[in-house]
C-alpha cells in the first residue's frame, strides 16, 4: 500500500468516527441513543464497511468515543463498542451481498447489548424483551437508515471512497 493510500484510509477512518460521535450525540440530545430501544442514526453508518475498509477501525472508535463522552458505564464502553466491531466486519465481509450486509451489526448489537442493559445498566425487562427492542432499534438505524445512505452514496463511491 502506497503511503498516500495510508493517509487515505487513517483519513477516511478518523472522519467516520467523528461523523459516529456527532451522530449519536444528536441522538442523545433528543433522547435516542441509550435504553432499551436505541435508534442511534450514527448506526446507518455501519454500511461503511461496503465502501472502505478504513470504516471498520472508524466505527470501532467513534462508537468508542461516543459512549464516553456520552458517559455510559465502563461496560457499555467496551462491550457496545465490540459489537459495533464485530457487526462492521460482517458488514465488510457480506459486503457484495444486496441485503443481507446489513444484519451483522443488528445481530451483533442484538446478542451483545441486552446483556449490557441488564448487567450494567439493572434494566429489568425479560432477556427477550431487550434483544427484541434492541433489534427493532438496529433494524431502523442499519436496515433502514442505513440502507437509505448506502443508495445515497453509491453514486459516488469512487470519489469519496
Amino acid at each position: 500500500m502506497k503511503k498516500h493510500d495510508t493517509i487515505l484510509k487513517i483519513t477516511q477512518g478518523a472522519m467516520i468516527a467523528a461523523l459516529y460521535v456527532v451522530l449519536t450525540w444528536v441522538a442523545n440530545v433528543l433522547g435516542l441513543a441509550n435504553g432499551a430501544i436505541q435508534v442511534r442514526f450514527s448506526e446507518a453508518l455501519c454500511i461503511l464497511p461496503v465502501f472502505t475498509p478504513a470504516a471498520i477501525p472508524g466505527l470501532f472508535v467513534g462508537c468508542l468515543l461516543a459512549n464516553i463522552l456520552n458517559g455510559c458505564v465502563i461496560w457499555d464502553i467496551i462491550f457496545g463498542s465490540l459489537a459495533t466491531l464485530i457487526g462492521a466486519f460482517g458488514t465488510y465481509f457480506l459486503r457484495k451481498t444486496k441485503f443481507v450486509f446489513t444484519l451483522p451489526p443488528v445481530i451483533a448489537n442484538a446478542v451483545i447489548v441486552p446483556f449490557v442493559l441488564r448487567y450494567a445498566y439493572g434494566v429489568g425487562d425479560a432477556h427477550w424483551y431487550l434483544v427484541a427492542t434492541v433489534a427493532a432499534g438496529e433494524i431502523i438505524s442499519v436496515c433502514i437508515l442505513g440502507l437509505i445512505l448506502k443508495v445515497g452514496l453509491w453514486k459516488y463511491r469512487k470519489v469519496i471512497f
